[in-house]
C-alpha cells in the first residue's frame, strides 16, 4: 500500500471529482461533505508523502508497471512532496470557505474543484515533460469553468483573456516538447538530463530553442513581466474560493522552472546549463517593480490582493534567478508563506465585501461592518504578513532571500524588495483605514457571515505565525530540498540506475 501513496494525490480527487460531477443534481450537503472529506484525506496522504520524502529518498511510481524511461512515472522527492502538501493545506481552507454558500452560486463547483486539485498535484508529481503538459491542461480546463462560476460580465471578460493566453501558452508548450523530443529522443526528464551530456553539437541549437520556448510557457504560468497582464483582472473577478486556490497556480510555473532547469538543464548539460538564469533574474526584478506600481494604483481590495500575488511572483522568480542552493531554500520558505497568506486575503476580501453592501470591495467609504472588529483583526494579520512586517513569516522569507543574494545581486534586489514592501504597507494601510476606520456613517447592515467562511480564512492566515513557530524545521526542510535540487544526478540515478548510481 505504501508504494501506491504516490499516485493517490491524483487518483483520489479524480474519482471524487467524477462522482460529484455525476451527482450534480444531488443534495448540497452530500457534495459538501464528500468534497471536504476528500480534501482532508488528500492532506493526510500529502503529509505521509512529506514524511517519506523528508529522509532524502527519491521514489517513483511506474504507471502500468512500465519502467522509466519508457513508461509514465510519478516522482516523489522533497520538492514535489512539499508542493503537494502546500496544495492540500490551501485547498482545505478554500473548500471549507466555499461551503459557506459560494459553492451554490453556480453548478458543479466541488467536482471541478477536485479535478483542479488533480491537475495541480499531477503537475507536481509527474516525471516527464509530455505529462506535465497534460496535467497543465487538466488544471487549466477546470480553472476555466471555476473562473466562470456564478457568471457575471466581469468574469466572462476576464475568462476570455485568461483562456486565449493560456491556449497560446499550451500551443507553445506542445511545440517545445516536440522540439526537445526530436532532439533527444525522450520525454522522461531524468533520461533527457542524462542524454544532454552526450548530445551531438548540431542538435544543441534545437535544444536551446526548446528550452527557451519552455521558459516562455512557464513564465506565462508564473506571471512574469511581460506575460502577467492577464492575472490581476482574472484573479480579482474570480469567486473568492477559486481566487484563493489560484494562489497556487503561479507557483506551478515557478515549480516548473525549478524542476526543468535544475534537472534537465543543470550543470551536467554543459553549455546548455542555466539557460534561464539571466532572463529570469532581470525580468523578475522588472515584475517586482511593475507589480508594486499596481499595488499602489489598485482601488479595489481584490485587485490589490491580485497585485500582491504578482509581487510575490516577482520575489520568487528573483530567487530562481539568483541560481544558488541558498536562494532556492529561501524562496521555498517564502513560497509556502505567500501562497497561504494571499489565498487567505482573497477569502477575507470577499467577506469584507459581503458586509459593505453596494460598496463591495472598492476602497471607498461605506457603511460600518456588522463584524468589523473581527474582520479588522484578520486584515491586520494578513496585511502585516504579506507586506513582510516582523515578526511574521513574510519578514523571515524576505530576510532569507536578501541574505542569499551575492555582492553583485544585493544592489538590485535589496532596494527593490524593501521598497516594494514599503509600498505594500502604504497601500494596505490606506485600504484598511478606509474600510474599517473611515467607514463609520450610518447603521451597520447585512447578515452575519457563515461560520464556514470564518474557519476557512482563519485557517489560512493563521499559517503565518505557525510558520514563524516552525521556522527552524521548515527552513531545514527547504535547505535539504535545495541541496537535492542542486544534485540532479541523484534523481537520474534513482530513475535510471543503468546510467550510474544505485536506486
Amino acid at each position: 500500500m505504501i508504494q501506491h501513496l504516490i499516485v493517490l494525490p491524483i487518483v483520489l480527487p479524480l474519482i471524487v471529482g467524477i462522482v460529484l460531477l455525476r451527482s450534480r443534481f444531488g443534495s448540497s450537503r452530500f457534495k459538501r461533505i464528500a468534497s471536504v472529506i476528500a480534501t482532508l484525506a488528500l492532506a493526510a496522504i500529502s503529509l505521509a508523502l512529506l514524511l517519506r520524502a523528508a529522509d532524502g529518498e527519491i521514489a517513483y511510481y511506474a504507471l502500468g508497471g512500465w519502467q522509466p524511461p519508457f513508461g509514465i512515472v510519478l516522482v516523489l522527492d522533497r520538492l514535489s512532496a512539499l508542493m503537494v502538501m502546500l496544495t492540500s493545506v490551501l485547498a482545505i481552507g478554500c473548500v471549507i470557505f466555499a461551503c459557506g454558500g459560494d459553492d451554490e452560486k453556480g453548478s458543479n463547483f466541488h467536482g471541478l474543484f477536485q479535478l483542479q486539485l488533480m491537475g495541480i498535484n499531477g503537475a507536481f508529481l509527474t516525471g516527464d515533460l509530455f505529462n506535465l503538459f497534460v496535467f497543465f491542461e487538466v488544471l487549466l480546463l477546470a480553472s476555466y469553468a471555476l473562473l466562470l462560476h456564478g457568471g457575471g460580465k466581469s468574469r466572462i471578460q476576464s475568462a476570455v483573456h485568461y483562456v486565449v493566453l493560456n491556449l497560446a501558452g499550451s500551443a507553445l508548450f506542445l511545440i517545445a516538447v516536440g522540439v526537445l523530443y526530436g532532439a533527444t529522443g525522450t520525454l522522461n526528464m531524468a533520461d533527457m538530463a542524462a542524454r544532454l551530456g552526450e548530445l551531438p553539437a548540431e542538435r544543441s541549437g534545437l535544444v536551446t530553442a526548446g528550452a527557451l520556448l519552455l521558459l516562455v510557457v512557464f513564465g506565462l504560468k508564473a506571471a512574469i513581466l511581460p506575460l502577467y497582464f492577464w492575472l490581476p483582472r482574472a484573479y480579482a473577478a474570480a469567486p473568492a474560493p477559486v481566487a484563493a486556490l489560484f494562489a497556487i497556480m503561479t507557483k506551478v510555473g515557478v515549480y516548473a522552472i525549478l524542476r526543468v532547469y535544475s534537472l534537465i538543464f543543470g550543470q551536467q548539460a554543459g553549455e546548455l546549463a542555466s539557460l534561464e538564469q539571466p532572463w529570469v533574474w532581470w525580468l523578475a526584478l522588472a515584475t517586482l517593480v511593475a507589480a508594486t506600481i499596481g499595488v499602489l494604483a489598485a482601488r479595489d481590495l481584490r485587485l490589490l490582493v491580485a497585485y500582491l500575488v504578482l509581487v510575490s511572483a516577482g520575489t520568487l522568480l528573483a530567487g530562481v534567478g539568483m541560481d544558488t542552493p541558498e536562494a532556492t531554500a529561501s524562496l521555498l520558505y517564502y513560497l509556502v508563506h505567500t501562497t497561504l497568506v494571499t489565498g487567505g486575503l482573497f477569502l477575507l476580501a470577499d467577506m469584507i465585501g459581503q458586509q459593505r453592501g453596494k460598496a463591495g470591495t472598492r476602497i471607498v467609504k461605506g457603511r460600518p461592518l456588522v463584524q468589523g472588529g473581527a474582520l479588522a483583526g484578520l486584515f491586520f494579520l494578513g496585511a502585516s504578513a504579506v507586506a513582510g512586517l516582523p515578526p511574521l513569516s513574510g519578514a523571515i522569507g524576505k530576510a532569507l532571500l536578501m541574505h542569499a543574494a551575492d555582492a553583485g545581486q544585493r544592489p538590485w534586489l535589496w532596494p527593490i524588495l524593501l521598497i516594494s514592501g514599503l509600498c505594500a504597507i502604504i497601500a494596505l494601510s490606506r485600504a484598511g483605514s478606509t474600510l474599517f476606520w473611515r467607514s463609520n456613517e450610518g447603521e451597520p447592515g447585512g447578515d452575519r457571515l457563515p461560520r464556514q467562511q470564518w474557519i476557512g480564512v482563519t485557517l489560512l492566515l493563521a499559517t503565518s505565525p505557525l510558520l514563524v513557530a516552525l521556522a527552524g524545521p521548515v527552513s531545514d526542510y527547504t535547505r535539504a530540498t535545495a541541496d537535492q535540487l542542486a544534485n540532479p544526478d541523484a534523481l537520474v540515478s534513482a530513475l535510471l540506475p543503468d546510467n550510474g548510481g544505485a536506486p
